[in-house]
């Protein structure tokens, strides 16, 4: 086997002619090189120095024939240490964010124009698809980073951290403000026409885990494939729409269109939580973009 330090050695002692000298620059003793040097004349069978009194000069049939080679080796080496060095101090290359298309509205466009500003060379590839699809990215090591609605029950992705609460409530357009002065049993939104997402996202599952576990069944009478497109449906008076109170608040507190519809019981709090592939080392352009969802 190839014992790099070996040659390191050697090159060292070709370029300043001198063991000692040698020594100084390899931060080792003066012993330590001369041992090395007959360590590596052992294992290639023959000289690589001819001691002088003015130092070691390398030997025609020995040192000269591999001084070029090793030299070259040793740099095309440094160079591939200095290449990793440089991924994980520099943000380049390209970064792969995966989150649904609420998540990336209301949650991580803001982060994204600020990151690409400070890093304007990374390449940033926008993955929108529904929770339970971005858990299958993470799993194939497709995206580099991922939004999730959580809960997620899931030991083959590696989640770090939660970022922002969501309080799922219910909201409706004027034409059922009534509803709005008190607090509504839950099991009553089954007498309204209900908009909820669709079935197979985790928002909807945990509201319908939830009801159930207390006995409620509610059964919408549209599901959406979009929460943009259920809060402009709920705005229209199509019906109730089951949505995170975080992101109405300007329906609701600044123009009005909205009302919010207080239950007892409340749905339980959920949250946005940041995950990464398991067992896949994380770029430095990515904890970059990380660190923006974790200032003080």
């Amino acid at each position: 086997m190839v014992n790099l330090e070996l040659y390191r050695v050697f090159y060292t002692v070709a370029k300043c002619g001198s063991l000692t000298r040698a020594a100084d620059e390899l931060f080792i003793s003066q012993p330590a090189v001369s041992q090395a040097i007959k360590q590596l004349e052992g294992q290639l069978g023959t000289p690589l120095f001819n001691r002088t009194h003015r130092g070691m000069e390398l030997s025609d049939r020995g040192g000269k024939q591999i001084f070029d080679i090793v030299a070259r080796a040793l740099a095309e080496l440094d160079e591939a240490e200095n290449k990793l060095k440089e991924i994980n101090s520099t943000a380049t290359g390209t970064i792969r964010i995966s989150a649904s298309d609420t998540i990336f509205s209301y949650v991580v466009i803001d982060k994204i124009a600020e990151y690409h500003e400070k890093f304007p060379d990374v390449k940033i590839n926008l993955i929108n698809c529904i929770t339970t699809e971005t858990l299958d990215l993470l799993k194939n090591n497709k995206c580099d980073i991922a939004f999730l609605n959580l809960p997620v029950d899931d030991k083959d992705i590696n989640l770090t951290s939660v970022i922002m609460p969501l309080h799922d409530t219910f909201v409706a357009n004027k034409n059922y403000a009534a509803l709005a002065e008190d607090v509504q049993p839950l099991k009553s939104m089954h007498d309204y026409p209900l908009l909820m997402l669709d079935q197979n996202t985790v928002t909807r599952k945990a509201i319908i885990n939830f009801s159930h576990s207390i006995g409620v069944h509610l059964h919408p009478e549209v599901e959406c494939g979009s929460l943009e497109l259920m809060i402009q449906l709920a705005k229209n008076g199509v019906g109730i729409a089951c949505v995170p109170k975080e992101y109405v608040r300007r329906e609701l507190n600044d123009d009005k269109t909205l009302f919010e519809i207080r239950t007892e019981p409340a749905l339980p709090a959920r949250s946005i939580g940041i995950a990464f592939p398991k067992n896949q080392p994380i770029s430095y352009a990515t904890k970059e973009f990380f660190k923006l969802f974790n200032k003080e």
